[in-house]
């Protein structure tokens, strides 16, 4: 039987580079990995043309699609980034904001107001600190360069939000370091941190606070999930088990080949420790797929979605990946 040749683009992760060296290949798929280490031009090309189909994919963009009724996809239960976001708050100190809940009333910088990253900053601040978020100006552009955050059509917003579009001609990061925005948050850190000593991390300790969020609510935040092309999958739909093994297979592949220590693999001088806390917080296996593994983590990020009004409702978690078997 010939095998069903697919296209999957896909950012080089250590997770999934066995399926482009091909030490591990999916049952009876050819897959053509296309490397584009631009999550959002993935986005873009696939919510905007279907180019590709497999692909790594927005999981809050999945999730408002679903929700509206409106996608074009299914989804695995497979997680191509997953991000703790602490670390990347950064206020102008200058402007009054010394913790967590000065934060409210002001005018913060975001790439997207409904990007991933910036659903999960925000339930952090709302569940976990007490920020009243409900009167934030939103500034929307890219954080190190003028002009927008890729091309995106994110669905309409289902509560007011007071969103402004930066036409400055500057970055959100020169905003910032001037004081005409008082904080950014999103998937970078602003180059103005480089200079200005008031441009500072809102939380300093980020690691700890981040490892404490896991260790009390099992959240490990995730940013991209994968999508199959719902006409392919409905064509042939063993290819949702096919590929969930082998990314199953490939992360585990990854995860070997990091453990070895006898030669580092990654140019992290500190690696052994690394690998140590990994098997001490997160019990030999930090990025899980499936559905049991990551309840806590889908349950809060289908809270925050319906919150900050990306849903009408809160998703059924059980219902948002396709059926496997693996």
């Amino acid at each position: 039987m010939s095998r069903l040749s697919l296209s999957f683009a896909c950012g080089l992760y250590d997770r999934m580079l066995p399926l482009y060296t091909k030490d591990v290949v999916p049952d009876g798929i050819d897959l053509n990995y296309v490397v584009l280490d631009d999550p959002r031009q993935i986005f873009d090309r696939m919510a905007g043309g279907l180019e590709f189909d497999v692909a790594e994919m927005s999981s809050s963009e999945f999730i408002g699609q679903q929700a509206a009724g409106k996608c074009p996809f299914v989804a695995l239960p497979v997680f191509a980034s997953r991000v703790f976001r602490h670390g990347f708050i950064t206020v102008n100190r200058s402007r009054g904001i010394n913790g967590p809940k000065d934060l409210a009333g002001k005018r913060i910088g975001v790439p997207l107001y409904t990007m991933s990253a910036a659903i999960w900053i925000r339930g952090h601040l709302q569940h976990d600190f007490g920020v009243d978020l409900s009167n934030v100006t939103w500034v929307q552009g890219s954080i190190n360069d003028a002009g927008a955050h890729g091309n995106p059509a994110p669905p309409p917003l289902l509560k007011p939000v007071k969103i402004e579009t930066n036409r400055s001609g500057k970055s959100l990061s020169d905003l910032l370091d001037a004081g005409e925005i008082d904080a950014i948050i999103g998937t970078d850190i602003p180059d103005s941190m480089k200079r200005n000593p008031s441009v500072q991390r809102l939380f300093p300790n980020f690691r700890e606070i981040e490892r404490e969020l896991y260790r009390a609510k099992r959240i490990f935040p995730i940013m991209h999930l994968v999508v199959i092309k719902k006409t392919v999958f409905e064509r042939h739909p063993f290819v949702a088990t096919s590929l969930y093994n082998a990314f199953v297979a490939a992360k585990a592949l990854a995860l070997k080949k990091m453990k070895y220590v006898g030669a580092y693999r990654y140019m992290l001088p500190w690696l052994m420790s690394e690998v140590d806390e990994i098997n001490e917080v997160f019990g030999g296996d930090p990025w899980p797929y499936g559905v049991e593994p990551n309840r806590p983590t889908l349950e809060a990020l289908t809270t925050y979605l319906a919150e900050q009004g990306v849903t009408a409702a809160k998703a059924d978690v059980d219902k948002l990946f396709a059926p496997t078997y693996g």
